[in-house]
């Protein structure tokens, strides 16, 4: 139970945070340990912990501006130390939808980092509180993992 999960948050709007909050309270209800990053910065992170990307996507498929500089520093690193799990949040009614969520899924991937679950996009649309969303989707997900 020793495992210890860091949410690195990508957010405009607040909502990213709130589903970071959600999933954080629920895995400390778990006896997990969790910190959430909402300035992630590759030098913060325990090195033993698990990543639970948390991210909206801002304009015309871009990553929030508070986790860009985060995935600058993830460019050509070696990340095949890492576990990882996505959830992005997005409205369908866009093009773009998700692709902040899909752009950090790649960037880790190409890094060599696992994917630890199916990656979750929340659509805004369908779930007006997208943290209820993300802890339904992780229940099971921590019930693996116990």
């Amino acid at each position: 139970m020793d495992r210890h999960f860091t949410l690195l948050v990508g957010s405009v709007l607040g909502a990213s945070e709130y589903v970071a909050d959600a999933i954080a309270e629920t895995l400390r209800a778990r006896g997990y340990k969790a910190t959430i990053l909402t300035q992630p910065d590759i030098a913060d992170i325990d090195e033993d912990s698990t990543w639970f990307i948390c991210t909206s996507t801002h304009g015309a498929g871009e990553l929030p501006d508070n986790i860009k500089p985060f995935a600058a520093q993830l460019e050509g690193e070696d990340l095949s130390d890492i576990e990882f799990f996505v959830v992005g949040l997005g409205d369908s009614s866009y093009d773009t939808y998700c692709y902040g969520a899909i752009a950090m899924e790649t960037l880790l991937t190409k890094g060599g980092a696992k994917l630890m679950a199916e990656p979750l996009h929340i659509d805004v649309l369908h779930h007006p509180i997208p943290e209820d969303r993300a802890v339904e989707w992780l229940e099971p997900i921590l019930d693996t993992l116990d």
